[in-house]
């Protein structure tokens, strides 16, 4: 007689977290953070660590949602550290967008009552039902019929009354940004019609959304694409209730000087007017954003230790598995510091390229990242800008997950948020 083995099963989250350090400093007066440096000399730390700075986040998170028109929904995608999510929350933040159920949970357990728009277009019907009836969710963007019909049919078997928002997330021609977004998501203008008016039928608020790339640097990418909004909802001819204008606001890296946040929202403000807000399809119409980059890439930098040489490549124990993705396919450049806590060296400073920790020769980063000459072996290096999209992306590849986060005072090898010029 056979027997049937019992399924043994378990989940595992891609990583593992990361693990918060805790280093005494004499006290005298106020409490108050360590510098990166200090953290350094004390830690002699072996492992990649994330120098997160709550004040820069709050205070940029602050400058964003006062100088911008509507609502300002974070991406959570970009950087989901509780640390992060409080920051942007005494920024003045309220508003956040999800795109899975896992942000939902998190959001709602920290922040009961704040706005939370399930803003992935695509969505389990497990995850629809729960992030309604348990989670108080109302927002839930589409971008084909078949996504409007399931999330009708699974709020409806919830049982839970509720006012739906539904917002059409229309798609865009290729655009510049340094990622585009144009290829995944996104209806046509025929569908996106018929999306609106068929949506105009169940949903207590009706917006349309779009998105232009991350890391766009032409603010008139946002007046093209509100004009095309423009186009969809006059073809519609139904009332709309919200405009979304998505992300893609960017920051600055060595290579990348974008203008200030202002210009961006003038023509998003512009071409809002453009639509006709006077007009019965407009009325009381609101603006909404969905910032992640811009929010958070000032708040946390990344050290790492140089563990060869040769040549000018340094071999450092992180990489593109690790908080450098961004720096490996897409070739982003980073502002990058020698640490040197027993000697601090003063000169010239050259391009290096940096090899990470793992066997696979595509663990690279070409840069150049500009350090003082005479690095070497045993070396620290501050890598900052990557608060967004950095802890997030990383995987438990080669074993090389683990790595540590501390709060430090703001000091940073960045530059802060420029809202005008």
């Amino acid at each position: 007689m056979s027997v049937v083995r019992p399924v043994i099963s378990r989940t595992r989250a891609a990583v593992s977290p990361l693990r918060r350090s805790f280093v005494e400093y004499p006290i005298q007066g106020p409490v108050r953070l360590p510098s990166v440096d200090q953290v350094v000399a004390a830690d002699r730390p072996e492992e990649p660590m994330h120098c997160l700075r709550p004040t820069v986040v709050a205070g940029t998170a602050r400058a964003f949602v006062q100088a911008f028109p509507g609502d300002v929904l974070y991406a959570v995608k970009c950087n989901a550290d509780p640390a992060v999510l409080r920051a942007l929350h005494d920024g003045g933040v309220r508003h956040f967008d999800c795109a899975s159920l896992p942000e939902v949970r998190l959001v709602r357990g920290m922040f009961p009552r704040a706005a939370i728009h399930f803003m992935h277009p695509i969505k389990a019907r497990g995850a629809i039902r729960e992030a309604w009836a348990r989670h108080d969710v109302r927002d839930f963007v589409l971008d084909s019929a078949e996504e409007l019909a399931k999330i009708r049919t699974e709020i409806a078997a919830t049982g839970v009354a509720g006012a739906l928002g539904l917002i059409v997330r229309i798609a865009l021609p290729r655009g510049g940004a340094k990622l585009d977004l144009s290829g995944k998501f996104g209806a046509d203008m025929p569908d996106a019609v018929a999306l609106l008016r068929e949506a105009r039928g169940c949903a207590r608020t009706l917006g349309v959304s779009f998105h232009v790339g991350s890391q766009c640097l032409d603010p008139l990418a946002w007046r093209d694409a509100m004009d095309l909004t423009g186009q969809v909802i006059r073809a519609a001819g139904v009332k709309v209730d919200v405009v979304d204008v998505g992300g893609g606001f960017p920051v600055a890296y060595p290579d990348q000087e974008p203008p200030p946040l202002g210009a961006f929202f003038a023509e998003v403000e512009a071409g809002f007017e453009r639509l006709g807000l006077s007009s019965a399809h407009l009325a009381n119409a609101r603006l909404w954003a969905e910032p992640g980059r811009t929010l958070v890439a000032a708040g946390t930098s990344v050290v790492v230790q140089v563990q060869a040489r040769r040549g000018n490549a340094l071999y450092v124990n992180d990489g593109v598995y690790g908080s450098l993705a961004d720096a490996g396919a897409l070739g982003f450049r980073y502002p990058a510091r020698l640490i040197r806590p027993d000697n601090q060296a003063v000169g010239p400073t050259v391009g290096f390229s940096l090899f990470g920790p793992t066997c696979d020769s595509a663990d690279v980063m070409h840069g150049p990242f500009m350090l003082p000459a005479d690095i070497a072996e045993g070396d620290w290096i501050e890598i900052g800008q990557l608060g967004a999209y950095g802890a997030c992306l990383r995987t438990a590849f080669n074993g090389f997950d683990r790595a540590r986060i501390v709060e430090v005072a703001h000091e940073a090898p960045q530059p802060p948020l420029r809202v005008a010029a």
